[in-house]
Formats: structure tokens, C-alpha cells, sequence
């Protein structure tokens, strides 16, 4: 198995930031240090990371966290600052699924499942993710449709977005937006390229499963068929 894909089964991290792990020379092979990404575990091998032996996980977990502002989609900060795994203390390794920005809440998954977290957090999967935004001003039908068609902003293209307004209150507007590319800080940028501010940004809901009435700060796992949608996605 792939050094990448055993380490993710091992729940340290997703595949990717697992990649960064052994070219950081921070992954050792029976003693050895491995900074090729094409190394193979084979069975009997003797894997440590940070000098801590690791296993693949024999059960899956898979959780529902609502993300509070304020703690970052990290497994440790050399700032120390508040982290996902800081609410969620289980005693299996687990990772999120993608990241929310520091100032953004809601609906975050975490698990030791590193195939699915592969998938989910691939731009090609198209999975979509549903956001309640809150912007300064309330946007008129032209600037409705040009998130709609797709723009562009900082050099960067972002695709077509499911947007509609949910209320208006004091002269602001909360916006419903739907997005399936996953890109960094799309939907703030997507709103700035209106000239607008993004007051609070909420991610609602992913593939099949909604928040729902989980308070900030509050989990729970996936029952099995939630994890079920998931996977079928």
C-alpha cells in the first residue's frame, strides 16, 4: 500500500497533507526515514510519525461537528489556538474532512476514514456544499445572476453557484448559496467581486446530510445511513 493512503487509514490526516508528512521527512519504515511518495508499506512493517508508531484503523468513525468561529480545521497549532480536536475527543485518530476558515462555522466532518475523506474533499467529486451568508447590503437581481452564471476575481474562475435570498434584515440580506468546487475562500470571494462584505458564512449542509439543530460547538457521529449517503456519493 502506498505510504499516503496507509498513513490516511491510520487517521493521521487526509491523503494529501499525509504526502506532505513523508516529504517533510517526518515518517519513518522500520527505522528508516521515508521521503519518497512512492514507498510502499508492505504487511510487518513498523511505521512511526513524530517518532509515535501507527496503525491502520480497524473502526471507522465518522462525525458530525458544527464548527463555533474561532478554532481552526487543524490537528495542532504552533500558534495555540483553539482546534476542531480541542471539541472533539475521541480516542480514535481522526481528521476533517476539507477545512472551514477560522472565521467560518457550521457543518464539519471528521473521521479515520481516509478513502472517503479522499473523495469527499477531491474537487472532481462535485459533492455540494450548502452555505447561509450573511452580506453587507442586500444584492440586486443583476449581481444575483452574475453568481449564478460564475465569476471571476483575483485572477481566479469560480464556477456557477446555486443562490437565492433567504431574508433581509436591517439593510442586509442572508443568502442561501450552493457551490460544488470547493475552492479557498470561494464563496467570500465570489460575494467581494460584487464589491460586498461577507458577514458570517455558515456551511449548512454537505451531499445528503444537514446541520440540522446541532448547536455550535455540539457533535455526534454519522448514524449508518448517513454514512451510507456518503459514500454513494
Amino acid at each position: 500500500m502506498r505510504i499516503n493512503k496507509y498513513l490516511s487509514g491510520c487517521g493521521i490526516d487526509s491523503r494529501r497533507k499525509c504526502e506532505q508528512l513523508v516529504l517533510d521527512g517526518r515518517v519513518k519504515i522500520n527505522g528508516k526515514k521515508a521521503t519518497e511518495l512512492a514507498t510502499d508499506v508492505k504487511d510487518g512493517d513498523y511505521v512511526e510519525v513524530d517518532g509515535h508508531a501507527v496503525t491502520v484503523a480497524h473502526k471507522l468513525v465518522y462525525i458530525m461537528l458544527n464548527k463555533p468561529k474561532g478554532c481552526i480545521c487543524s490537528l495542532s497549532d504552533e500558534h495555540g489556538r483553539k482546534t476542531v480536536l480541542d471539541i472533539v475527543k475521541v480516542k480514535e485518530r481522526i481528521f476533517p474532512v476539507g477545512r472551514l476558515d477560522y472565521d467560518t462555522e457550521g457543518l464539519l466532518l471528521l473521521t479515520n476514514d481516509g478513502e472517503l475523506a479522499n473523495k469527499l474533499a477531491h474537487p472532481s467529486s462535485g459533492v455540494k456544499k450548502t452555505y447561509y451568508v450573511r452580506v453587507e447590503g442586500v444584492p440586486t437581481a443583476a449581481e444575483l445572476k452574475r453568481l449564478r452564471d460564475g465569476v471571476t476575481f483575483g485572477g481566479v474562475k469560480y464556477a456557477g453557484a446555486e443562490v437565492s435570498i433567504v431574508d433581509e434584515d436591517g439593510g442586509n440580506a442572508r443568502l442561501s448559496v450552493t457551490i460544488s468546487e470547493g475552492k479557498n475562500h470561494e464563496i467570500k470571494n465570489m460575494i467581494e467581486s460584487l464589491g460586498r462584505r461577507v458577514m458570517l458564512l455558515k456551511r449548512v449542509a454537505l451531499g445528503g446530510l444537514r446541520l440540522g439543530g446541532l448547536s455550535r460547538g455540539e457533535w455526534r457521529y454519522l448514524s449508518a445511513r448517513e454514512t451510507e449517503r456518503l459514500k454513494a456519493l
